[in-house]
């Protein structure tokens, strides 16, 4: 099969052999951090940033090795310990480092790292700052199990494991009762995606009798199309889920509620990415199945129009870039489905926003930082004055998810919607409308914040933030700027071995369809400058306007998932209770009444009267006598 890579069974030594370190590393931090955090109380935050620093080298040293191999023996398979056996089943626990997973782990560790240096400034004053260090590398540990796994059944110890480190992150400052809310709705919503992959798994081992992913590539082939539907469709499920894609997307903007390191570590680089290497690594299946790819762009289709609605209607600029992280996975689950032609640039659009996107959340978390925690764009203006590093770094992530030529978004997002294009006129066309209405919304954000007169209040005093903070920030926006040309003409070659020869050509200079793209790009921007950046801003956002209304509502998600889900969910437990209440325990109550009844009647009978008896017996054979007679004359 195209893109069935060779595991090397023998290259688990050296360095390959310690590979299980980068789990290990963060897994130990979040042990100490969490259980004996009294007696490192003031070296814990720098603990926690001395374990995934060490995670990073590992994977450096990795992907050096790798890029040393040869093609066919750069993915290796590291074996550490058999889990469980059972009849014919054996669960063996195991490493894959392959050109797939090793690119999930050096994004993980290094952008993850930063954001780790990021929160010694930003989380300096938290009572509980050596708890969130704790959370953090918690959270590094199970995304790094989850793209290291050779096998489904482990990557959903590692998919579970981030669902939980999500919940205890999100909710991290839990005395908000809104942020305690957002926490129990992101782990609800995920629980939901997790059935599909429970589904997935199990209709796995029921067709290949094993959930490693060499025995699934291996048995794939032999997979007859519905089967390979319905894996497709439930692994879809899950990935929408972990992905906030249509319809389980609505955690994603009330997650927000978390610490803004929590927002550019889950929701820009890592977490939400777990859906479209779950749909890229299960390529076997999709290959199989066009019903399941189709799908697969519906959904990317329409959550990353969706995602830039929301983005050109809010006013908290958290949830601005939200908006944005929905609407880029849109593109990245868009090209997945594409297939062959589209899994390079989804992992290729995956790393250069897990750059951008964690530069601009973290710019944000800059901008709150100077303005006393406050979120609302409507409160900020002319910035740029005043926070001049965090402006040119914002303006650098801008840049590029725009897809200003030569940037990282120039080349992944512009791939992406020519491929787009080479599946169908409509899907090209509706991903090209969102690149139009991302340059729109994040050209409001940028004017609203930066541009025009202050608008803050007396009290507030804007004020760059420190070194530790900016620091990070100037490496994510260099990334934002070079991270694209420096993978454009390597990353098909690169993950060749894993998803198969991609058909696309590649260069610098942009095609009819990327000229077409900075049109609609450049339209935009303008359309954006002439609303926002003309008039001054108002105080409070302009009513009237039914299609803003619905973006500031979250399109109705969560009413429609209260109408469509919670609502029936609580009228089927109601009845399910009257039914228990009324019928099976009436019926019971009923039952026991009239034995109850009976044994009274009985007791009363036996009331150890002398004369009460006699009368018994009297009355006995009169009845006995009137018996016979009756017969006799009979």
């Amino acid at each position: 099969m195209i893109g069935m890579e060779v595991i090397d069974p023998v290259a688990a030594t050296g360095v390959f052999g310690l590979a299980w370190l980068m789990i290990a590393l963060p897994a130990l931090g979040a042990l100490l951090l969490l259980a004996f955090g009294r007696w490192i109380e003031r070296i814990g935050p720098l603990l926690g940033v001395a374990a995934i620093t060490g995670s990073f080298v590992m994977a450096v040293l990795l992907f050096v090795q790798q890029l040393g191999s040869p093609v066919d023996h750069r993915a290796v398979s590291v074996p550490l310990y058999t889990w469980f056996a059972t009849g014919s089943w054996q669960v063996d626990v195991g490493l894959l480092i392959d050109p797939l997973s090793i690119l999930f782990a050096l994004l993980i560790t290094g952008v993850g790292g930063l954001i780790h240096v990021y929160s010694l400034g930003y989380m300096a004053h938290d009572e509980r700052k050596r708890r969130f260090f704790g959370y953090l590398n918690l959270f590094v540990a199970a995304m790094l199990t989850l793209v290291l796994a050779d096998d489904y059944l482990v990557l959903f110890v590692g998919w579970e494991g981030v669902g939980l480190a999500s919940y205890l992150l999100i909710g991290f400052w839990q005395h908000k009762p809104s942020a305690a809310a957002a926490a129990k709705k992101a782990f609800v919503m995920n629980r939901v995606g997790d059935l599909g992959m429970v589904l997935a798994i199990s209709t796995m081992l029921a067709m290949f009798g094993s959930s490693s992913f060499a025995a699934v590539n291996h048995g794939a082939a032999l997979l007859a199309s519905p089967w390979a539907t319905v894996i497709g469709l439930l692994l879809l499920l899950g990935a929408c889920g972990k992905s906030a894609q249509v319809p389980l997307q609505a955690w994603l903007l009330d997650a927000m509620e978390g610490p803004t390191p929590v927002s550019a570590l889950i929701h820009a680089a890592t977490m939400v990415t777990a859906g479209v290497y779950l749909v890229v690594r299960s390529h076997a299946i999709f290959d199989l199945s066009p019903d399941a790819q189709a799908a697969v762009v519906i959904v990317g289709t329409v959550t990353l129009l969706a995602g830039a609605w929301i983005g050109t209607s809010k006013d908290d600029i958290k949830k601005v870039l939200a908006g944005s992280t929905m609407s880029q996975i849109g593109y990245m689950m868009l090209a997945a489905g594409i297939g062959p032609a589209g899994y390079a640039f989804a992992i290729f659009h995956l790393l250069t926003h897990g750059a951008f996107k964690a530069n601009m959340f973290l710019g944000a978390g800059s901008v709150m930082h100077g303005m006393n925690d406050d979120v609302d764009m409507r409160h900020y203006g002319g910035l740029s004055k005043y926070l001049p590093v965090t402006f040119w770094t914002f303006a650098m992530g801008y840049l590029a998810i725009i897809g200003f030529p030569l940037t990282a978004g120039y080349f992944s997002k512009d791939h992406i919607i020519e491929a787009a294009f080479g599946r169908s006129l409509l899907v090209g066309t509706l991903a090209l409308l969102g690149a139009g209405v991302t340059a729109f919304y994040m050209t409001r954000l940028m004017l609203m914040t930066f541009g025009g007169s202050k608008r803050w209040q007396k009290d507030v005093h804007p004020h760059e933030s420190p070194a530790v903070m900016t620091v990070p920030l100037i490496v994510l926006a260099a990334l934002s700027l070079v991270a694209g040309l420096a993978m454009n003409w390597w990353i098909q070659e690169w993950l060749e071995p894993v998803t198969g020869a991609h058909p696309h050509e590649v260069g610098l200079l942009p095609t009819t369809v990327g000229w077409l793209t900075m049109l609609v790009v450049a339209a935009g921007v303008v359309v954006g400058w002439l609303v926002f950046g003309r008039r001054p801003i108002p105080a409070e956002p302009p009513a009237g306007n039914p299609l803003a209304e619905a973006g500031r509502n979250d399109l109705y998600g969560d009413a429609i998932n209260d109408a469509l889900v919670v609502q029936p969910v609580l009228g089927l437990s109601r009845a399910a209770v009257a039914t228990d209440a009324k019928g099976i325990d009436g019926f019971v109550d009923l039952l026991s009444n009239a034995i109850g009844g009976v044994s009274v009647g009985g007791r009363r009978a036996q009331n150890g009267y002398v004369r009460s008896y006699a009368l018994t017996m009297v009355l006995g054979v009169v009845a006995v006598g009137a018996v016979l007679i009756l017969g006799l004359v009979g």
